[in-house]
């Protein structure tokens, strides 16, 4: 295969909604000279997925042409990121194409380890496993959820950083409300499986989501992992961490989320942090450069800031990405900084939500100060159904909010 070789003063990995954002922003901010390297042809609004599972949204919603969503005046660079060597400020990407840079910007995903639990993804093509985490996957969820009407469901979520950490328990919710309206969710044991001490970081949200799974009479097994996956027989191991014990349980619906981490080939690389198998890129959790090499900035699931993996979490990094590549442009100070804004929109059932918002002190960072956002609502229902999907589409992607 030849080779070919191309440079651009801002280079960008990745066009999902980091990449395509901070594009975005830069082009705002006149600056020229944007490449972006991006293989697919579809883009997706991945927080829908959960909505689609929970038979509250049809998935055809959630994706659009990548081309309709890339800013004008960026040059679409149509391939896979391979290599990064920082030294020499250079891409290399599947096709064999060399790209140098002045500005790198990494942003390429997250990657989702299915194989890592034993049987997990030889059990997601069995009739009875689905996960949210995938477009083509949602649609089964609903189905497994609508058809159910005894028997036991389990609802699992791994250890570690994950996009959207509170998705493992909406979809629990969703499907126990479901049941409720059904009139059978007394025929159904629902377990929820989860990594943590708590149901949720933030004590006012965790108290809140304690008193829903109890209302629906979800057992939580906290500080639990699935650990194998059984699909044919249809029986999952949970191993208690706290306890040192496993127990054996079979089931009827089991919906399933894999451990997650920055691609393989970013692992490989040396803007990977060193001291964490999970490889993300290394960066300064303010201003989003990377701690060794000042012209590469990172954002999005693939970074190491340790604020939860949300889309409104890249929406408040953006801005900072953009505003600090143009001043190292400039040889400048970085001027603007990122507090570990997240946000999690959890579905407590369809038509309630709780909107939980927080930043690196771990404490509530409403948005609404006049409302309690601590407790199940029907306008934040609303806001998550309609609302963020506008704002997502309307404006973040242009570089407006």
């Amino acid at each position: 295969m030849t080779t070919s070789a191309m440079h651009h003063r801002v280079l960008i990995i990745g066009g999902g909604s980091a990449g395509v954002s901070v594009a975005a922003r830069l082009r705002r901010a006149r600056v020229d000279d944007i490449g972006l390297v991006e293989p697919s042809d579809t883009h997706y609004y991945q927080p829908l997925w959960t909505l689609v599972g929970g038979g509250c949204a049809p998935a055809k919603e959630s994706a659009r042409p990548q081309a309709s969503i890339m800013p004008p005046g960026v040059a679409w660079i149509k391939d896979a990121a391979l290599d990064i060597d920082p030294d020499n400020r250079t891409v290399t990407t599947a096709a064999g194409a060399r790209v140098t840079y002045d500005q790198l910007v990494v942003c390429p995903g997250i990657q989702l380890d299915w194989e890592k639990i034993p049987g997990m993804a030889e059990a997601l093509r069995t009739p009875a496993v689905s996960s949210n985490y995938t477009y083509d996957l949602a649609p089964k969820t609903w189905q497994l959820i609508r058809d159910l009407r005894s028997g036991t469901a389990v609802f699992s979520m791994p250890a570690g950083p994950i996009k959207c950490a509170g998705a493992p328990q909406k979809i629990a919710y969703l499907a126990a409300d479901h049941w409720r309206r059904q009139g059978v969710l007394g025929d159904i044991r629902i377990v929820l499986v989860l990594p943590t001490p708590g149901m949720f970081g933030v004590r006012e949200f965790a108290e809140e989501l304690e008193r829903v799974a109890a209302r629906y009479g979800i057992e939580v097994r906290t500080s639990s992992e699935v650990t194998e996956i059984d699909g044919e027989g249809r029986r999952i191991v949970v191993t208690d961490h706290a306890g040192g014990t496993r127990e054996d349980i079979g089931y009827d619906l089991l919906h399933v989320v894999p451990p997650q981490s920055a691609p393989d080939w970013i692992k490989a690389t040396a803007l990977a942090d060193p001291g964490s198998p999970a490889g993300y890129v290394e960066v300064d959790k303010h201003t989003m450069r990377h701690v060794r090499h000042s012209n590469v900035f990172a954002l999005g699931d693939a970074g190491s800031t340790p604020n939860s993996k949300t889309g409104a979490a890249i929406r408040k990094q953006a801005p900072v990405v953009a505003r600090n590549v143009v001043a190292a442009m400039r040889n400048q100070p970085l001027p603007a900084s990122y507090g570990g804004y997240a946000s999690c929109p959890l579905t407590t059932a369809r038509g309630r939500t709780l909107l939980a918002e927080f930043d690196y002190t771990m404490r509530p960072t409403p948005s609404f100060p006049l409302i309690d956002t601590t407790r199940e609502r029907k306008d934040m229902w609303y806001l998550k159904r309609y609302g963020l999907a506008a704002l997502y589409w309307n404006l973040m992607l242009r570089g407006r909010a």
